[in-house]
């Protein structure tokens, strides 16, 4: 079946089953010229195998990943025994205001650092066109579809490759064809930067290897074996498998050494497969590893019994059935942009030329990416997603608690892709196991602990390498605490109750810590000691730099915002009403936030100089967003002084900053602030040029750059068009709170809204034109707009408030309710 006849059919495959289907502005992104670089290719996957597609002509490159391929093995408990002994001299220190004491005995407080993500392997395709010009190159990826194509022409021959990354079919499938018979001669081969041995066996490419059991991050030089494959610890690493099996029309295929040879054939199917002895978090994946051959194998022999437009038909139905929930439509008067090069459409915008499309594009893009790469029990989405191709890659690509990992999944929920988080639910149950023996054996505290890094081991301890780290970074404490909201909210988002009922007791664990940790200041308030603000520091007694502290802002503002939710969920289940009140009671003695002398939400207790006034973290408003403790409806000074501290944080940054900022100024509601923020997320950047390489923006592939690549940044930029176009917060469906001027037109479908309501809105001439509401499980719902409406059917009229327009009505499961603006 011809590719866009398939494409028809399944649309109407859809709208028969009840599948949401939009019309979507082209989604996809193209490119003139091979990547050169990692950055420059293309990106697919199925969530546990990623490849990063270069479309080379002569020696196409397929840089591959596997979710669960990571060094080392489960943490070990105990393993700073002497950890305790210095936490009530810090604390003295800190009482004293001795903050350079304070820091030195932090240091005491360190542990190992995390494990790394590794890089599986590359698949390699050589032809030999001898040297002839290559005409009519062009290469592609559908966002729509997950299907990227390389198309070129030799000696007036076309040629086609095509891949996709298939969940049905767990494997990557790849497609060499061309319009003329036996034109197609490929030798195929592997590499991996890890040990590995390579056999061809029976017309199949197979790499074994091993991990190491142990990697250290990129940042560490003092160690004369950064990686590590014998280890005195008992658990070797992961074993791991790939399998490449060539399927061919026409031609023959013969082994030359650990290659294979297919000369003369007129179409080539290639199937690949990967897996690990991943086996669990506290199981060694060596001794106790899962059979990877097994793994590896099996879907290879499934699918190579499929024909191709089979196995490409259920990946589509599989892939669109998450990914056309939602579309986006931004200013279709513009001048339509899509049949432009990607890159060149983010040189122009560079210039300042308009293109919506190409912010619709950016949109749906971090959609793609966590479809892609967050389908994998016990492995989220990493600090890269699923894709690396670095031995050590920047800061290990793993899990950073006190900001990226929340991050990536903040468009879950709201960009309705909710079966999405289940690989973070299984990771937060799994931290909470180790981080239950942290809390006992650092801190002899009740419930659990978190701190900065994490890997797929659940590792809890702080790192720093037993005092050689920065404290700045290395020992922050509230990482359960931030995790706990992705619980409750998967809640607010589902209504499932029967979920709460399970994660309630480790989102109490993380609030039975915070009860332990907190101390009584001289005041009589609740604050945290030790304590730090994420990475930043501050002067104190002239120009001595300080990190160790107490109470920065953004410790308390988690807390407070742990505490609510506790409290909210054990009111929902009706439960634990003692624990409750205790929780409440802390609530209320915690240290209140305080504004300075520049009307500035403080960062720290005190108003301290900050060393770096335009620091890429803005920790302190973690109040303001994700949680919602500060909002210009509900705490307006706050909010001013909210909006003060951005401003003096400037409007530049790393890329993943930049993203947090959109989401602060949506939150604030000003949507033309916002929108600059957004747009310096679409700020070309090149590694390897001068012009380019020194700010936060995304790379030609529209990977995030931090740089270099972050992809929090992506799911950050996601969620906030979300947040500019619909909140959620303060148990009301604000619609439009942040529409920019620049995008004057449009229509959002399909987004999900805080009690389980499914949210269609449209505008013109920056004016809401209707909305669409949804109530999957029935409840109250409350709208907020700008203008006066009403609920059409129910003739619900909205009333006028502090901040716009609105209505509460009472809904009914699967009924939709219109919200038109009254005349």
């Amino acid at each position: 079946m011809p590719y866009h006849s398939l494409q028809k059919s399944l649309f109407l495959l859809f709208a028969l089953t009840g599948f949401s289907v939009f019309a979507q502005q082209d989604l996809k992104l193209q490119y003139q010229q091979p990547a050169v670089e990692w950055t420059e290719a293309l990106p697919v996957g199925n969530g546990t195998l990623g490849a990063m597609v270069f479309g080379r002509v002569d020696s196409e490159l397929i840089q591959l990943n596997e979710a669960t391929l990571w060094s080392g093995g489960p943490v070990q408990k105990n393993v700073n025994p002497d950890a305790f002994k210095n936490l009530a001299l810090i604390r003295e220190a800190l009482t004293n205001e001795d903050f350079e004491k304070a820091y030195t005995l932090t240091k005491n407080m360190q542990g190992p650092y995390s494990e790394s993500f590794m890089p599986l392997g590359d698949l390699i395709l050589k032809q030999d066109f001898g040297g002839q010009k290559t005409e009519n190159y062009n290469r592609s990826l559908d966002l729509q579809t997950g299907l990227a194509v390389t198309n070129f022409s030799v000696a007036g021959v076309k040629y086609k490759r095509e891949i996709f990354a298939s969940a049905p079919a767990q494997c990557i499938v790849i497609k060499l064809s061309a319009d003329q018979l036996k034109k197609l001669s490929v030798t195929l081969d592997a590499s991996s930067l890890l040990k590995n041995e390579r056999t061809v066996q029976n017309q199949t490419l197979v790499l074994k290897g091993k991990a190491p059991s142990h990697s250290d991050p990129n940042y560490i030089d003092y160690n004369k074996e950064p990686v590590i494959y014998e280890d005195a610890s008992g658990c070797r690493g992961m074993r791991f498998e790939l399998i490449i099996k060539p399927v061919i029309k026409d031609g023959e295929i013969s082994a030359d050494g650990n290659k294979l040879v297919i000369k003369n054939a007129s179409e080539i199917l290639l199937f690949v497969s990967a897996a690990t002895s991943f086996n669990e978090f506290d199981k060694c994946p060596d001794s106790d590893g899962k059979d990877e051959h097994q793994f590896a194998e099996a879907p290879i022999k499934k699918a190579i019994a499929k024909k191709y437009d089979s196995l490409l038909k259920e990946h589509i139905a599989d892939f669109q059935k998450l990914f056309n929930r939602v579309s986006l439509k931004l200013n279709e008067k513009e001048t339509n942009k899509s049949n432009l090069a990607t890159d060149v459409r983010l040189e122009e915008y560079a210039k300042g030329e308009k293109d919506a499309g190409l912010e619709a594009l950016f949109f749906q893009f971090g959609r793609y990416l966590l479809i892609s790469s967050s389908r994998t029990h016990n492995a989220p989405a990493n600090l890269q997603g699923i894709w690396n191709n670095k031995l050590r890659a920047p800061w290990s690509s793993n899990y950073t608690t006190n900001i990226n990992l929340q991050m990536n999944y903040w468009p879950v929920e709201s960009g309705s892709l909710s079966e999405l988080f289940f690989p973070l639910d299984e990771y937060i149950k799994n931290a909470s196991v180790t981080g239950t023996e942290t809390a006992k054996s650092y801190y002899h505290a009740n419930g659990w602990v978190l701190h900065h890094n994490s890997d797929i081991w659940a590792m809890t301890n702080p790192v720093g390498d037993f005092g050689k780290g920065d404290p700045m970074w290395a020992n922050w404490y509230m990482g359960a605490n931030w995790l706990s909201r992705h619980l409750w909210e998967h809640y607010e988002y589902t209504g499932d109750k029967a979920y709460l009922k399970k994660v309630y007791p480790i989102i109490k664990g993380a609030a039975e810590f915070s009860l332990d940790w907190l101390q009584k200041d001289k005041k009589g308030h609740l604050v945290t000691m030790p304590s730090t603000s994420p990475e930043n520091m501050f002067y104190y007694d002239g120009k001595k730099k300080g990190v160790v502290t107490t109470a920065s802002t953004m410790d308390i503002g988690i807390i407070k915002d742990l505490f609510e939710n506790t409290v909210e969920a054990s009111k929902v289940l009706g439960t634990d009403s003692e624990f409750r009140e205790k929780v409440n009671k802390a609530a209320t003695e915690l240290l209140p936030f305080q504004i300075g002398s520049k009307g500035q939400l403080l960062e720290w207790y005190k108003d301290f100089e900050e060393e770096d006034p335009h620091h890429r973290h803005t920790s302190h408003l973690y109040a303001l967003h994700p949680a919602n403790l500060i909002s210009p409806l509900n705490t307006p000074e706050l909010a001013t002084a909210a909006k003060k501290t951005l401003e003096l944080r400037g409007d530049d940054g790393t890329g993943w900053s930049l993203a947090w900022k959109v989401n602060m100024w949506a939150r604030l509601l000003d949507g033309n602030h916002a929108y600059t923020l957004f747009k310096n997320q679409l700020r070309l950047t090149k590694d390897n040029d001068p012009k380019y390489k020194r700010h936060g923006g995304c790379y030609p592939n529209l990977f995030d750059a931090h740089p270099p690549f972050q992809i929090d940044g992506n799911f950050a930029g996601t969620a906030g068009v979300i947040e500019m176009l619909m909140q959620s917060q303060n148990k009301e469906i604000h619609l439009l709170p942040a529409l920019p001027d620049a995008w004057t037109d449009g229509e959002i479908k399909g987004i999900t809204a805080k009690g389980n309501f499914k949210v269609d809105i449209k505008w013109n001439a920056g004016k809401l034109t209707q909305a669409k509401i949804v109530s999957n499980i029935g409840g109250t719902c409350s709208v907020r707009s700008a203008e006066p409406f009403i609920i059409e059917k129910l003739n619900v009229k909205s009333k006028k408030s502090s901040i716009g327009y609105t209505a509460t009505f009472d809904t009914k499961k699967g009924m939709t309710y219109n919200v038109v603006p009254t005349k």
